[in-house]
């Protein structure tokens, strides 16, 4: 799914794409804007389905922003906590409003209430994403996967592909591996615990798919990434 942001505060873009990559959610930002006039071009030029639109920005506010634009779900982001402010946006119709400072499970909420899970457009294979990203760090089988879709495993293998590009196991293992990256960045846990923690009872396999997937082993990939930012 395509996303712009539009916000004046620099601040606040980067949390929100940083949120949205820490999350996997599967989200494309596809342009930024600091100022109304850029906002509303850059959503005619990229269409997008999902909107994050501060109110208070230079030359054209949100609204002014809102009123010109259509066939996108808006989620408000304001520092001002106004009554009027939330009337106006459900009359036009945004999807949420959050205030600022931005609260992760506050923007989590909304942008599941906004988006939900339809993002290939084919209903089996978004349930079947919805539930992975829901699951991802238990064992998860082709034949759980068919009960709750009431489809064959065969079918979900074929409409999965189809829709990925990805084998189910595949998109498993690299939602997995880039998980295990931001905890590697955080630097808090040890490899034994960062394995465990996705879901990968044998240290041993965590190192396999983790070579596979970014061509370094975790501990590698740490030392490198620890020894930049130092």
């Amino acid at each position: 799914m395509k996303a712009v942001i539009c916000d004046d505060e620099k601040a606040a873009l980067e949390i929100i794409r940083h949120f949205i990559i820490q999350e996997q959610f599967p989200i494309e930002i596809a342009g930024t804007a600091e100022n109304g006039m850029q906002a509303l071009d850059l959503i005619r030029r990229e269409k997008p389905q999902l909107v994050f639109m501060d109110i208070e920005m230079p030359f054209l506010n949100g609204f002014e922003v809102i009123q010109k634009i259509q066939d996108a779900k808006v989620i408000i982001i304001t520092a001002y906590d106004s009554f009027s402010y939330a009337q106006k946006a459900l009359r036009m119709g945004v999807c949420d409003i959050i205030s600022k400072p931005i609260d992760f499970q506050q923007l989590r909420e909304a942008i599941v209430r906004a988006v939900g899970w339809r993002i290939t457009g084919n209903k089996t294979v978004d349930s079947v994403m919805e539930y992975i990203h829901a699951n991802y760090t238990r064992q998860i089988t082709l034949e759980e996967l068919s009960g709750i879709t009431f489809c064959t495993d065969s079918h979900i293998s074929h409409m999965f592909k189809k829709y990925t590009g990805d084998s189910v196991m595949s998109y498993i293992h690299k939602l997995r591996i880039r998980y295990a990256i931001r905890l590697l960045k955080q630097g808090d846990m040890s490899i034994q615990e960062i394995s465990e923690k996705i879901g990968y009872n044998n240290v041993n396999n965590f190192y396999k798919y983790f070579k596979k997937i970014t061509g370094e082993t975790p501990a590698l990939y740490s030392q490198k990434f620890w020894a930049h930012y130092l």
